[in-house]
This record gives structure tokens, C-alpha cells and sequence, in this order.
């Protein structure tokens, strides 16, 4: 099946010129809002769920409809994945029986990432899988690495994998990656061959459009 998906358009020429300073202000100023109730909650039964399976822990954040957190868990079959996502509607969409080691979770990312590294849940594997690019330069603040919470999500380490069809969103990360970090990432487009971990990542394939990914290895802090 062919699709039609237009390419990200954005009045960016190039990284944003702001970024270096929002990821200074992400380390100097550490969020301080409460922990939403629902979250808390929903993390709660998330720990409950790993703790009984004593496995290594995958994380597939931002997981949409869910496919990507069952393509995961058949691939790794020895590990605990959990996918998060804030739409109970997108989670809540039939795309077949979950597996055994997987678990689908309702919450806000940046509260469940901050519960994560309260808790001192260390990752194997941490997947952000097409994340919402925010392509405006007005929206950086909106993208994950101008975010406040960027710092937390780095310091839960492991192996992070980064995919998008918006070359200038991997490549902001991976500078902002490396001043928390001083890791550099490795970025390079990629061809997943019909082996499509996500919906949009088979609609931009066959669209034609190009594909980009990151990959970094964090340790825990």
C-alpha cells in the first residue's frame, strides 16, 4: 500500500540558534512542578508490574497506538517493555493481543520519566520513536531536547534510540545530547526494509520520505 504523507516543513534553516541556552537553562533549573495524580498512579502499577517479572527493562516512550511496544517485546523476549503514552484513546485502539512481557501504560511522559529516575529505574534499551517534531522555531521549547525534562531523560541511560523523519530534530538532539552528556550520538538516515516498528514510520517509508535515526549510549546518574 502507497501512502501520502508531506515531509516535515519547518522556517528552520538549520539548528535552532536558542538551543545551546535552553539546554543550559534544562541544567540549571530543574523542573519543579508536582507529579500529576494520574501518573503517579499509572507508575505505580507500572513499578508493581517490573518488579514481578525481574527482567531487564526496555522503555518505549511515546509508544502511540501501542505497535511498536508488541514489535519490541517479540524482538526481546527475555525483557520488560513498557510502553507509555498520554491518550487513552490512542492506547486504547485493538491492535492484537499484548505479549506476555509487555505493558501499556497511560501517563504523561515527563512525570513518569521524573518517577523513573526518582526510583532509580535504569533501562536497557530507551526508544523515542517519532516524537511530535514541533517543527516551528517558536516551538523548540515544545521538542524533547528544549525541554526542561531533557537532563532526566538522559540520566536514566542505557541505549537510546531516536527515529524521525525530520533530519534537523535528530540532529538538534544529538547536540543537545552532547552538552548534558558529552557523548556523541551516532545519526545517520536508515531504510527499515518493510520491518516497520511504528505506523508512521511505515507511512513516511512509503511515502518516500527519508528516515533518520539516533543512537547513544548513556550510563545511569
Amino acid at each position: 500500500m502507497q501512502h501520502n504523507s508531506r515531509s516535515v516543513i519547518s522556517n528552520q534553516p538549520g539548528p535552532h540558534q536558542d538551543l545551546a541556552r535552553r539546554v543550559s537553562r534544562a541544567l540549571t533549573h530543574p523542573l519543579r512542578k508536582p507529579i500529576a495524580e494520574h501518573t503517579q498512579r499509572s507508575f505505580t502499577l507500572a513499578a508493581e508490574w517490573l518488579a514481578s517479572r525481574q527482567a531487564p527493562l526496555i522503555l518505549d516512550s511515546g509508544c502511540g497506538v501501542g505497535v511498536s511496544t508488541r514489535q519490541l517485546a517479540v524482538q526481546f523476549p527475555a525483557h520488560a517493555v513498557i510502553g507509555i503514552d498520554r491518550s487513552e484513546d490512542r492506547l486504547g485502539r485493538d491492535h492484537g493481543k499484548l505479549p506476555e512481557n509487555a505493558l501499556l501504560v497511560r501517563a504523561d511522559l515527563i512525570d513518569f520519566w521524573r518517577l523513573a529516575y526518582r526510583y532509580g529505574w535504569a533501562p536497557e534499551y530507551h526508544y523515542l520513536l517519532y516524537p511530535n517534531p514541533y517543527p516551528k522555531a517558536g516551538h523548540l521549547k515544545m521538542r524533547w531536547h528544549g525541554h526542561a525534562v531533557l537532563p532526566t531523560l538522559l540520566a536514566l541511560g542505557g541505549h537510546l534510540e531516536l527515529r524521525s523523519n525530520w533530519s534537523l530534530y535528530v540532529e538538534e538532539f544529538a547536540l543537545a545530547v552532547a552538552q548534558v552528556t558529552g557523548q556523541q550520538a551516532i545519526v545517520g538516515e536508515f531504510a527499515p526494509n518493510g520491518e516497520y516498528l511504528t505506523p508512521f514510520e511505515a507511512k513516511y517509508a512509503q511515502s518516500g520520505q527519508a528516515l533518520w535515526r539516533l543512537n547513544v549510549e548513556l550510563e545511569r546518574t
